[in-house]
């Protein structure tokens, strides 16, 4: 929907609002045109039910206003004596327009002083839920957001098993697009796998502003541009067009922003002609060729002491393929007496399988490529147009059509293109293992979700749930994603903290009941 057409919708439920509500105001000792008036409407109604008006807000937050509007429904009808069973379940599978009725034919009193706690156990324990999902969905939405890395891409930096919290408001907060959907729930509703939300009506989306910008070697989740599986990890090949913010959220590290141009040669990233410097925390991983004496590796070298996660081939009896290895590793084998060789794998023929699918590039050498930056223009022609032909049509929503070399966008003849947004540039670590920008290009950055910043709890996935106490990666409890030297876990200052809460509070209440007493 365009921002007229909600706009038109917004005015519609004004309309509807007041028609159902004027009498109502009026016996609640205000005035009929205040039901009229959008926004005000809500805080004076507000003060009707005896709520507080900052619950305005929340009728205004896409999934938790359609919490917000049934208990809205409800709470007018109660203020108005309508406290029955089956006054409640009309006011809901009526969508409200139950209010109609009473509006216009009954003879109601408005309950002032109405009290607000829950007649029975059943309907405190509803309340409290609801109040509950609100919250989360608040802070899920536009505060932080629990995430778990799936993959190996950022191994070493984030492994397989963490749990972290991202932040929404380091970048800014963005809107939900999606109106109806399940709290808290992405693309797939968990155990079902069917869809958790409706594609249509979609809002117009915005961001609130950041804390800080996008930099250069710097952590970031993102919606997955070219998604279109009908769940994350689906090899059904089933194809669904998803809303932007319910696309697979990916986790990768930025290394060009607008306005770079950026080039691997031999597996090295260079930004603006320059080699780009890694951040302390930032472990890369490319495979190598091992070759040996012929004696074997014994496998408690192979993952305990190097750690290996990504696994290793063995071609023969003296030769093998390691698929992930840092350079601390690769120093390492050198320096074992039945290590022969370590050669890094380079790839160096070229392909169209990379983006932008036109030039005989490969993973480890790469581009130049230009990194759009919003307000700047580039030329555009039929070398150029691969580039940038999902920026104007998919990302930009223009209409492109093509006839030999006449390029015309929304009907009109072109020569080149002005970009609307910034686009960033995303990679794994685990350069040979990782499916980024190199496959599927940029990242628009209306697509930026948050900024990993803490992870909260990892599990080793090599370890049984019958080990559960060795299955938790201990030293990496409540230890934070940036930062500089080695990540440092605050897990025993978080238990002490706990434990003298629970002390205070224990003590508190006793120094209460013995007062009371």
């Amino acid at each position: 929907m365009t921002l007229y057409q909600w706009f038109i919708l917004f005015l519609v439920i004004q309309i509807v609002h007041y028609l159902g509500t004027w009498k109502l105001y009026q016996k609640a000792g205000r005035k009929s045109w205040e039901a009229a008036i959008p926004v005000y409407n809500s805080i004076v109604l507000m003060k009707i039910i005896n709520r507080p008006w900052w619950y305005t807000f929340l009728l205004f937050i896409p999934i938790v206003n359609l919490i917000m509007f049934p208990v809205i429904w409800v709470e007018t009808l109660r203020s108005f004596g309508k406290n029955s069973q089956m006054d409640t379940i009309l006011g809901v599978v009526t969508f409200g327009l139950y209010i109609y009725y009473v509006n216009y034919t009954q003879d109601v009193t408005h309950i002032k002083e109405r009290s607000l706690h829950p007649k029975n156990a059943t309907a405190d324990f509803v309340s409290s839920i609801l109040f509950a999902i609100v919250v989360a969905t608040t802070v899920h939405t536009y505060v932080m957001q629990p995430f778990v890395i799936p993959t190996s891409s950022l191994e070493k930096s984030l492994l397989v098993g963490d749990f972290l919290f991202v932040s929404k408001f380091h970048y800014g907060a963005r809107t939900p697009t999606t109106a109806v959907g399940l709290p808290m729930v992405h693309d797939s509703i968990p155990f079902i796998g069917t869809k958790s939300y409706l594609s249509w009506p979609q809002l117009p989306s915005f961001r609130f502003p950041g804390i800080e910008s996008i930099e250069k070697n710097d952590i970031v989740v993102f919606n997955w541009p070219i998604d279109t599986v009908y769940k994350f990890r689906d090899k059904s090949g089933k194809r669904v067009d998803k809303p932007l913010d319910k696309k697979s959220n990916y986790v990768k590290r930025c290394l060009g922003t607008p306005g770079d141009s950026l080039q691997i040669k031999n597996g090295d990233v260079y930004v603006n002609g320059k080699i780009l410097p890694m951040h302390d925390r930032q472990k890369v991983q490319y495979s190598y060729d091992v070759i040996t004496d012929g004696t074997q590796f014994n496998p408690d070298y192979i993952y305990n002491d190097l750690q290996i996660t990504d696994g290793i081939s063995v071609n023969s009896q003296n030769s093998y393929t390691f698929f992930a290895l840092t350079d601390e590793n690769v120093n390492r084998l050198r320096n074992n007496p039945i290590v022969k060789s370590v050669t890094k794998r380079i790839d160096s023929e070229g392909t169209t399988t990379v983006f932008p699918h036109t030039k005989n590039w490969n993973t480890d050498n790469y581009g130049p490529i230009y990194i759009p930056q919003a307000g700047k223009t580039v030329a555009l022609n039929k070398e150029t147009l691969p580039f940038y032909k999902m920026i104007i049509t998919d990302y930009e929503k223009n209409d492109l059509q093509v006839n030999g070399d006449e390029i015309r966008i929304n009907g009109k003849v072109v020569k080149d293109y002005t970009f609307k947004m910034d686009y960033y540039w995303m990679m794994g670590d685990n350069r040979h293992n990782s499916e980024d920008s190199r496959y599927w290009g940029y990242v628009p950055a209306d697509h930026i979700v948050g900024k990993p910043v803490f992870i909260w709890m990892s599990l080793d996935q090599n370890i049984p749930w019958s080990k559960a106490i060795d299955k938790i990666r201990w030293n990496r409890l409540f230890t934070t994603v940036g930062g500089s030297g080695e990540p440092v876990s605050y897990f025993i200052y978080f238990v002490v903290l706990l434990a003298g809460w629970f002390g205070f509070d224990f003590y508190r209440k006793r120094k209460k009941k013995n007062a009371d007493s």
